[in-house]
C-alpha cells in the first residue's frame, strides 16, 4: 500500500507538469508566432517480484511515473493580413528562421514584426538588428541587379536613406521615397531621382532539427546542441520557405485540444488524489486491527 501512495504522488506532481504546460499555451493563444508545447509522460522503473521463466510472464508492478519529454510542436501556424510592410511571415518554410542579433549573440525567430529605427536599421520591437546580406554596391538599379553583389556574410540591414552622387532633379542626393521587400527576400527602395535600388536581401535559417532549438522568451530561439548547426540560407531556396510582407505568423496554439486536455487531465490529477486517499483508507484499515 505504500508503494500505491507513492505512485499516486508521483502521478499528481507530473500531471502538475502538463497543467503548467497546458495553462502556458493557453495563454499565449494570442503571441505572434507561439510554438505550442506538449508533455509525455513514461512510466518509472518497475519492482520485479518474480522474473520472467518458460511458460510463466514476469511479475512486476510500477512504482509510478515520470515525465518523458516535454516537446515544442514546430509545425506552422496560420497567415494573418496585416497590411502594414513591415510584418513578415515565413511560408511553407517550417524550419526557417529570421536571424536576429544582440551585440555578439545570435538568436533566432519566427515573429516577423520589424521596425526601423531611426537610422535606417532594420530591428525588432526590442531593437535587435535583422540579420541578411546587405548591397556592396548600393547604387545598382534593379534592371542591372547582380547577386554577385551581395555580401556572402550575414550582417546587420540597413536600408540605406540617401544614395551619395545619385542626383534627383533638385540636385541633390536621392533619398529614400519608399521601400518594399519581395518574397525572395530582396528590399527594393525607391528613392527621389524615380528609381529603385536593391539594398539588400533578408537571409533566413535553417535548423535540420528545429525541435531542439531552446526559448529564450521574447519569440526568440537559441541554438541548441541538439538542433543541429544553424544554416543561413535566401527565401524561395529549396527548404527555406519565402516571405510574405504584410503577414504575421499566428499561435499555433489549438483551443479546443487544450481545453480537452485540460479537462482529461484535471481528471486525472483527481482520480490519483483518490489512488491517495483510498491507500490511506486501507492503512487506516490495518492500523484499527490492534484495536
Amino acid at each position: 500500500m505504500l508503494k500505491s501512495l507513492y505512485s499516486g504522488v508521483t502521478g499528481m506532481k507530473n500531471i502538475q507538469t502538463k497543467m503548467d504546460v497546458i495553462s502556458n499555451n493557453i495563454a499565449n493563444v494570442n503571441t505572434t508566432s507561439f510554438k505550442t508545447g506538449r508533455v509525455r509522460f513514461e512510466d518509472m522503473i518497475s519492482q520485479t517480484n518474480a522474473r520472467a521463466q518458460a511458460g510463466t510472464n514476469a511479475q512486476q508492478v510500477g512504482l509510478g511515473v515520470q515525465v518523458g519529454s516535454i516537446d515544442t510542436v514546430m509545425s506552422g501556424g496560420s497567415l494573418q493580413s496585416t497590411g502594414r510592410p513591415l510584418d513578415f511571415a515565413i511560408e511553407n518554410g517550417d524550419n526557417s528562421f529570421f536571424t536576429v542579433q544582440s551585440g555578439t549573440e545570435k538568436f533566432y525567430t519566427r515573429d516577423g514584426g520589424f521596425y526601423l529605427d531611426n537610422t535606417g536599421n532594420l530591428v525588432t520591437s526590442s531593437g535587435l538588428s535583422i540579420m541578411g546580406y546587405t548591397q556592396s554596391a548600393p547604387n545598382l538599379t534593379v534592371d542591372t541587379f547582380d547577386t554577385a553583389n551581395i555580401a556572402k556574410t550575414l550582417s546587420a540591414i540597413k536600408i540605406t536613406q540617401t544614395i551619395p552622387g545619385e542626383l534627383d532633379a533638385n540636385g541633390k542626393d536621392s533619398s529614400l521615397q519608399d521601400f518594399t521587400i519581395d518574397k525572395d527576400g530582396y528590399i527594393v527602395g525607391t528613392y527621389s531621382n524615380e528609381k529603385s535600388y536593391i539594398v539588400g536581401r533578408v537571409a533566413l535559417t535553417s535548423f535540420s532539427n528545429p525541435d531542439g532549438l531552446e526559448k529564450q522568451g521574447g519569440n526568440l530561439y537559441a541554438e541548441s546542441a541538439n538542433s543541429g548547426k544553424a544554416e543561413p540560407g535566401n527565401p524561395s531556396d529549396p527548404g527555406y520557405g519565402s516571405v510574405r510582407s504584410g503577414f504575421l505568423e499566428m499561435s499555433n496554439v489549438d483551443l479546443a485540444n487544450e481545453f480537452t486536455d485540460m479537462i482529461v487531465t484535471s481528471r486525472a490529477y483527481q482520480a490519483n488524489s483518490r489512488s491517495i486517499t483510498t491507500s490511506d483508507t486501507m492503512l487506516e484499515e490495518l492500523i484499527n486491527l490492534k484495536r
